[in-house]
């Protein structure tokens, strides 16, 4: 992992001065942190407006996760690519984490098509740099910021095989979905030597044990294809 260097020092994200803990029984620094908070509040706000006024005009919008990790020409990368096609020609834009992997692939699947291709990339302490495959480009801060305006912006969800991202976007969707904070809203998982695991573990293990309730598992469509997924998205959002 790359860290981002500044005149030979770290360059710390945002959302880590955020988070850090400060011991309140050291006055001094229990006091800066109070200041420093009150203009972090300014500064998030002024991302969810940018955010919401740089995405205001999005009508029918995918977002679509995956691994940074994936190389070109690989199987894989083919696939999201072939999907961010699928969804342009049925008139979607495509919304990504903006960096490269899957997020790149998809991202230039919907250019390549014609379709509105929309990046939202995040400060991390190592570089992710845009990918070339965007027409419109936004840098968060914190990435609770940047989650708001995934699931504002989307009518579904569409993950392919990725990490602990990936894995936190998915159950965040789920969570929104399960609890009603968003209505209608498909959520897909692309592969299913992948996700069939996972899926069997929700099953066999949470809902078999009561921790979700029966049904909640059906919040999830598996599926093998984009073909199948794009599908899935086209009805949900037509009915």
């Amino acid at each position: 992992m790359q860290v981002r260097l500044e005149d030979g020092a770290e360059v710390v994200p945002s959302d880590r001065r955020l988070l850090e803990w400060v011991d309140p029984r050291d006055p001094q620094r229990a006091a800066q942190r109070m200041i420093k908070d009150s203009w972090r509040v300014l500064r998030i706000q002024s991302e969810f407006v940018s955010g919401f006024d740089a995405l205001e005009n999005v009508a029918e919008a995918v977002t679509v996760f995956g691994s940074a990790r994936i190389k070109e020409r690989s199987p894989e990368y083919e696939t999201a690519r072939d999907l961010g096609r699928r969804l342009a020609h049925e008139g979607f834009a495509v919304i990504t984490g903006g960096g490269p992997g899957v997020m790149e692939a998809t991202n230039r699947g919907a250019y390549e098509a014609g379709a509105e291709s929309i990046g939202l990339n995040i400060e991390l302490p190592f570089e992710q740099h845009s990918n070339p495959w965007v027409t419109m480009s936004m840098n968060f801060r914190y990435f609770f910021v940047r989650k708001t305006m995934f699931v504002k912006y989307a009518q579904a969800f569409v993950c392919l095989p990725g990490g602990f991202g990936t894995l936190d976007e998915l159950f965040e969707a789920l969570t929104l979905v399960q609890t009603k904070k968003v209505l209608q809203f498909p959520i897909v998982l692309i592969g299913t030597e992948f996700w069939g695991p996972l899926v069997d573990w929700l099953r066999n293990t949470l809902e078999a044990e009561g921790m979700i309730s029966p049904g909640d598992i059906d919040l999830v469509h598996v599926v093998e294809t984009p073909a199948e997924a794009v599908a899935i998205v086209v009805k949900a959002a037509r009915s």
